[in-house]
């Protein structure tokens, strides 16, 4: 518990009504997890307004309220603006009341900004764990869950206790956790970072996502080092705008604080733009151009590749242009945080690939199955390239890909044109519907196609069908690659999550036990 004045030391607050020395037993911007003794934060979201949810909040025993507007039956008495007052410049009138049913002793307070003010309190509240963290934090398109993954297995590998926050599970050292979101909520987010301290943590790194930044998730949070992967075609249903995309992932890194460093990809245009405005050191990675971390890859096959980064070799087990830049990545940030070179190639030739990431299972009689998370039209051209280029024109490439429904619609028909473009034959199929027809889904993929590419697909709406059907269009020595979920144990379908696997239906069609 703490008290609720100490809660509020750093927030904007235009006034309060109410005891500011009440003893606060959690923060939450989520009515339905307020418990007695909470602090409860109204947050406009996209979605709902947690304003039209105070009232709930108090019901279940809420013992302060942050909000931007009073509710319309909040009666008070003079208020008191903050500065106004000589006595207490941060009280208003202590005799505002609740008219009905509600109880009068809630504390209200009001910011301009209560998106920004739940970070700020739930940080607070958990006593800042991220100052007692080396905190990096990881955005971009892609690559954002295999290098946060692999800079904790690092860290861990050298001797450190470490957290992780991803798309796949978050850890706090050994203690595996369910992942919801790419980034929690700011009570959530503070309250994973506290245990991660509780238990003896040094290092934590997190996937940032865009919608974290723009929700202002991360507000409060303090950070020794950002890394940017790319920026490519994703979450324009959000962000409506590829600009508005791009600000907010910048936005990250123009409120790192000047102790911090950024790490950023200059083979992706938008590398230095990210860190136009930063006070952070500016560092950067390339495979192709001059840079602080370059990367050359030497030879590669479906066992890993050999790459050269800064004038040594190592060999890796993983594939692909962008496996190598995400190892990059990795590599740079390791040693911006003060690990030793020679450690970090030993370690970087022992790490192994993150579920669902290029994840390669072979049939008894030769067909080789490739399991990858690509859903954007990037990933998948990245990932149909790197198999290309190692089967070189041996085998055929059979490639099985869907789409989200409920997200941006505007990359379906390009991502079916890139699968269509790189592979022999194209199984159209469903990814996690979610409140869409899957098949309305597929009319939008099969749009991309050009009349040439046609012949070669086939709609199968059924992703357990189409993933069976692919295994028996394949001969030995053909590659089949199923995109889109990767690690992910579920469909969503009508707004129901059901189990589903692509590697489990895949080990399956090859009788695999």
């Amino acid at each position: 518990m703490k008290e609720l004045k100490n809660i509020l030391k750093e927030l904007r607050v235009t006034y309060i009504y109410g005891d500011e020395e009440k003893l606060i037993t959690g923060v939450t911007a989520d009515s339905r997890d307020v418990q007695p003794g909470s602090l409860f934060v109204a947050v406009r979201g996209t979605k709902s307004d947690g304003h039209a949810f105070i009232r709930t909040a108090i019901e279940r025993g809420a013992a302060a309220v942050i909000c931007e507007k009073m509710p319309e039956d909040f009666s008070v008495k003079k208020p008191v603006s903050i500065g106004e007052s000589t006595i207490n410049s941060r009280s208003g009138s202590r005799s505002g009341t609740f008219k009905g049913s509600v109880h009068g002793g809630v504390t209200m307070i009001v910011v301009d900004d209560s998106a920004a003010a739940t970070g700020l309190a739930a940080s607070a509240f958990y006593d800042h764990p991220s100052r007692k963290l080396r905190l990096t934090g990881v955005t971009g398109t892609n690559g954002k869950t295999t290098i946060a993954t692999l800079l904790y297995n690092m860290f861990e590998a050298l001797g450190y206790k470490c957290g992780l926050l991803s798309t796949v599970c978050n850890y706090v050292h050994h203690e595996r956790r369910d992942a919801t979101h790419t980034t929690p909520d700011p009570a959530k987010l503070n309250a994973m970072l506290a245990e991660m301290v509780d238990a003896g943590c040094e290092y934590a790194f997190m996937e940032v996502s865009s919608h974290a930044v723009d929700q202002k998730r991360i507000a409060g949070l303090q950070f020794a080092g950002g890394v940017f992967t790319n920026l490519t075609h994703d979450h324009l249903d959000y962000h409506l705008t590829f600009d508005n995309y791009l600000a907010a992932k910048k936005k990250f890194f123009d409120d790192l604080p000047k102790e911090s460093f950024t790490l950023v990809n200059t083979d992706d245009r938008n590398g230095m733009v990210m860190t136009q405005n930063t006070r952070a050191a500016k560092h950067t990675f390339s495979m192709r151009k001059m840079a602080d971390y370059r990367c050359n890859i030497i030879e590669q096959g479906f066992e890993g590749m050999l790459l050269k980064i800064n004038g040594t070799e190592v060999w890796t087990h993983f594939i692909g242009d962008y496996n190598a830049s995400n190892l990059l990545a990795v590599y740079g940030s390791a040693i911006l945080l003060g690990a030793q070179r020679e450690e970090v190639l030993t370690i970087l030739s022992k790490l192994r690939p993150v579920d669902g990431r290029m994840e390669v299972i072979r049939s008894a009689d030769g067909i080789t199955g490739i399991v990858d998370y690509a859903h954007t039209p990037d990933a998948v051209e990245n990932v149909i390239e790197a198999v290309n280029r190692l089967r070189q024109g041996a085998g055929r490439l059979i490639v099985v890909v869907g789409a989200g429904g409920d997200r941006d619609r505007t990359k379906r028909p390009v991502m079916a044109r890139i699968a269509s473009a790189g592979a022999d034959r194209l199984i159209l199929t469903s990814d996690n519907p979610r409140s869409e027809d899957p098949d309305k889904i597929i009319d939008d993929m099969e749009a991309g196609l050009t009349p040439d590419a046609m012949p070669k697909m086939i709609r199968i709406t059924g992703r357990a069908d189409a993933i069976r059907a692919a295994v028996m269009l394949a001969k030995p020595g053909d590659i089949i690659i199923v995109a889109g979920k990767g690690h992910e144990t579920y469909q969503e379908v009508k707004g129901v999550r059901h189990h589903f696997d692509d590697r489990e239906e895949l080990r399956k069609a090859f009788n695999i036990s």
